[in-house]
């Protein structure tokens, strides 16, 4: 599956954005998604990830309540609500996809990766 991310920008802190995540293949509703992300001297952090159905979600801590991941499998989309933003959310943010059923937060179980947006929140 190919995994193509859009959306980002630059946003004022508070502000919010939604993030896409356009995949190709027929095969798309079969995956988890995920989202992750990279802030520039910092390693890739999880971010979310959303079960094949949708029915099971899973967030990093510090954006439980502020970000929700959803997916529409007619459309092959995945997105990142993203509410609330902070300065420290600015990252380059990256879609990713796995065989695997259950959410996961390890980026080494993710199969496919898109190739990043950035989100840059100013103060």
């Amino acid at each position: 599956v190919q995994l193509q991310a859009s959306g980002g920008g630059l946003v004022q802190a508070g502000g919010s954005l939604r993030l896409s995540c356009a995949a190709s293949g027929r095969t798309f509703s079969s995956y988890t998604m995920g989202w992750f992300r990279q802030a520039p001297g910092k390693e890739r952090e999880f971010v979310a990830a959303i079960s094949w159905s949708g029915g099971i979600t899973r967030y990093a801590d510090l954006m439980k309540g502020r970000f929700t991941i959803s997916r529409d499998n007619a459309k092959n989309m995945v997105y990142l609500q993203m509410n609330s933003l902070k300065p420290e959310d600015t990252a380059v943010y990256y879609c990713a996809a796995t065989t695997r059923a259950a959410p996961t937060a390890r980026g080494e179980l993710y199969d496919y990766w898109g190739q990043g947006t950035q989100v840059t929140v100013s103060s």
